[in-house]
């Protein structure tokens, strides 16, 4: 099990990135600015994220890195989350509005 640190800061600057973590190479936790460092190909190699929770600096990039891989899959990702995270999601996030 390998668990790499892209991410561990709570806002964002010069050489700072909000949470993210990549277990092995198909699992990410929390989905913040640290995701801009992975290339197109790692990123299509993930199976799940889990979120933590709901505050932007740990899902800000879930949005755009779903969207980058969509069409390179075999299957769709899988988001897990509890359920309070997940409905914040689909409320503010994931609403056709945005």
């Amino acid at each position: 099990m390998r668990l790499q640190i892209l991410g561990c800061s709570g806002g964002i600057a010069s050489r700072l990135w909000t949470t993210a973590l990549l277990l092995d190479d198909d699992v990410l936790i929390d989905a913040g600015t640290g995701v801009n460092d992975l290339s197109l190909d790692e990123m299509a190699r993930l199976r799940h994220v889990v979120l933590t929770h709901s505050h932007l600096d740990h899902v800000a990039c879930l949005p755009l890195l779903l969207d980058s891989v969509f069409d390179r899959l075999p299957e769709p990702v899988t988001v897990h989350g509890l359920p309070e995270t997940l409905r914040a999601l689909r409320q503010h996030i994931f609403n056709d509005v945005i």
